[in-house]
Parts: C-alpha cells; sequence; structure tokens
C-alpha cells in the first residue's frame, strides 16, 4: 500500500537499489544517539536518504540519514537512521514519510527507538522503557488532509497503538537477558525546548512516564497503514521537577549511547522473533 504517488516513486527507486526487498522484512528506525544500532546489520547494504527521491532531509544531530537492508539473524531487516522531527520545521506528514516509504517497501512489522527524558521518579537515567501507550502533546498528526482510503481508514483507531504481541515479546526476551525494560506511556512534544518543572509535573498528572520529540506521529502513520509497532525508549534524563538539572543534547547522546549495548542486545534477541 502507498501513501501517494510520491512514496510509491521513493519504495521504486530503493528496489531499484537493493533489488527484491524481501518478504517478511522488519523495519527498524534508530532514535538520537542510537546510531550504533546499525552494528546489528553487519553485511547490510546503505542508500543515503539524499538519493531517494522526495525524502525529506534530515538535520536533526546523530541521524546519519541512511537506509539499510541486512539480516538479524534470519529476519530481513530494513533500518532507517535519518529520522525527521517537527522541531525542524518539517510538517507532520514529512514527518512520518519514512514509515510511509517503509510501508512501502512490504514492511508490516515495524520497532522504533527513541531517547526521552524519564518522568517516573522510580525510573533511571540509562534505562529502556517500552512504550504501552502514549500522548500526543504535539498539536499536529500526519492524518490532517485528504484521506487516500486506499492506503488506511479516515479515522483509525488507536486503542491498541502499540502492539500487545510484540511487547509481550520484548518483555520475555528482556527478562532472559537480564535487562531491566520498564513499561510506561510517552509523551510526545514537538520541542525544541525542553520542558520546565512546571510542564514536567502537568506531564505527570497527566500519566506519562516519559516524554520525547518523536515517535508519536510515526505511530500515528503506521497503525492508518495497519502496521503492528514495538517502541522502545532509552530514557537520557530524569526530570524531578523540584531539583530541575540543568540538561544538553550533549548529555542526552552521550547517556543514549550507554543504554545503547543493552538495547541492542535486546533488539538482536527481539526482531527474529517478530
Amino acid at each position: 500500500m502507498y501513501y501517494n504517488d510520491d512514496v510509491k516513486r521513493a519504495a521504486e527507486a530503493v528496489a531499484s537499489r537493493f533489488g527484491p526487498i524481501p518478504q517478511q522484512c522488519v523495519g527498524l528506525v534508530s532514535g538520537t544517539g542510537l546510531g550504533g544500532i546499525a552494528a546489528l546489520l553487519p553485511d547490510r547494504r546503505e542508500l543515503a536518504t539524499a538519493d531517494i527521491p522526495g525524502f525529506p532531509r534530515a538535520t536533526a544531530p546523530s541521524h546519519a540519514g541512511l537506509l539499510a537492508l541486512g539480516r538479524i539473524e534470519s529476519r530481513p531487516v530494513l533500518l532507517l537512521s535519518g529520522r525527521l522531527h517537527l522541531y525542524e520545521g518539517h510538517s507532520p506528514r514529512d514527518v512520518a514519510y519514512g514509515v510511509r516509504l517503509l510501508a512501502g517497501l512490504g514492511v508490516k512489522t515495524l520497532v522504533l527507538t527513541n531517547a526521552a527524558g524519564a518522568l517516573d521518579p522510580h525510573f533511571s537515567a540509562g534505562g529502556l522503557m517500552r512504550l504501552t501507550d502514549h500522548i500526543n502533546l504535539t498539536g499536529k498528526n500526519p492524518l490532517t488532509g485528504p484521506n487516500d482510503e486506499g492506503t488506511g481508514p479516515r479515522f483509525p483507531d488507536m486503542s491498541q497503538a502499540y502492539n500487545r504481541r510484540l511487547g509481550e515479546i520484548a518483555d520475555a526476551k528482556a527478562l532472559e537477558l537480564g535487562i531491566r525494560l520498564e513499561r510506561g506511556v510517552y509523551a510526545g512534544v514537538s520541542g525544541p525546548s525542553l520542558e520546565t518543572p512546571a510542564e514536567t509535573r502537568m506531564l505527570r498528572l497527566l500519566g506519562a512516564d516519559a516524554v520525547g520529540m518523536s515517535t508519536v506521529t510515526e505511530v500515528i502513520a503506521a497503525r492508518h497503514l495497519g502496521l503492528s509497532v514495538l517502541a522502545i525508549s532509552c530514557l537520557t534524563n530524569c526530570n524531578l521537577p523540584d531539583c530541575m538539572a540543568e540538561t544538553t543534547l550533549e548529555a542526552v547522546i552521550a547517556t543514549a549511547k550507554q543504554a545503547e549495548s543493552a538495547l541492542v542486545r535486546l533488539l538482536a534477541a527481539v526482531i527474529p522473533a517478530c
């Protein structure tokens, strides 16, 4: 299924470079500071997103702008390292472009990763959290505007935004590996400014356990396309409203790098079982 002719042309261009995309290919999107996920695909073939027709340019730090095809064990994987964000000035449709391209290439299962700030006081920086639900506070939606009924319904159901079976697989594999995997609700904001203490209190009151500047737009588009979604956050800092410490992008990326090894181990076990 293609969202529009632009995505169809992009998918054809990718297929012309990679050859036929294997069936049952899992889509994997790497988050801020998590470029090392590419090591999961040692024999990968790569294509710069700048060489994909119509693909918007990623400008966020630590997002390489690459699409790679490889395998984790026997499972084929399309890895997108070039996420787009609303704070870069992209439209919601542009932010969802990568997900729509993956769907156009035949992906049915989507695994998203991101860097997020912990809101739950019991969570620790450097930990991992599986998303059980989200709150879209960006004020934007990638489905605004005319709907292509051939792609998905006008009003897609979001009661199961994150696939329960995939979540159970992730929980079981984390337990086997001795990796602590928290579960919680992710608040998606547009950024790029970080949260104030008052905003942190508000997010907690709303029921959010972590906050970040990505993912929700992609998940909405993915569910519209009928994809099954698993999402995991690397918790890069703890937002404590009564003693907020200054946070920098450099610190966020450094902490994400520390959590990356556990995330890579988990993904290496989860993706073949998806």
